[in-house]
């Protein structure tokens, strides 16, 4: 089985799990957030990053952070601009707390909880550090996707859908 047809089982069996604290499993939230990135006319890499964003819980990610453990799942598969802003996610949602006042009074009370676990707000130089990254901007496009991704019944494309956008990203090796 290659990595694609592996992400296609993922999101028809594990991503169908709940996603604690709120009203739609993984896998519609996956959709969702893939959708917006696609409305928004995101690159394919972008695409990618959304609809695969929590992978690492799909994976199975023990004691890693999920982020962490799914970035290095894609690293090895896919294009850094897949994997990177999936790397920072959860530091994109630390940040855009940090630096605007409104957004995390948009945050769900399961993201805002988990942000408190994730670290809370970021210092000065986890901030400086952020922004310095090249795939920052990328990582805060995900997040407020991620952020909206939460709504239940919303129509969304099946996972083939997403076919020839996954196959436009692998690595070449």
């Amino acid at each position: 089985m290659n990595c694609i047809q592996e992400i296609m089982l993922l999101l028809n069996s594990s991503a169908g799990e709940a996603y604690l604290g709120e009203a739609v499993t993984q896998r519609e939230h996956a959709l969702q957030a893939a959708q917006f990135a696609m409305v928004e006319g995101a690159d394919d890499g972008l695409i990618a990053a959304a609809l695969l964003h929590d992978i690492g819980y799909w994976i199975g990610c023990g004691d890693t952070p999920h982020e962490k453990a799914g970035a290095d799942w894609l690293a090895q598969r896919f294009v850094q601009e897949a994997s990177e802003p999936v790397r920072l996610h959860v530091a994109a949602k630390r940040y855009l707390c940090t630096v605007d006042n409104v957004y995390a009074s948009e945050l769900s009370p399961a993201s805002l909880l988990s942000m408190q676990i994730q670290g809370g707000l970021m210092n000065s130089g986890e901030r400086h550090s952020f922004e310095l990254n090249r795939f920052h901007q990328h990582a805060v496009r995900l997040r407020r996707w991620d952020d909206r991704a939460k709504i239940p019944g919303t129509a969304v494309k099946d996972p083939p859908a997403y076919l020839p956008i996954l196959h436009r990203v692998l690595r070449s090796l």
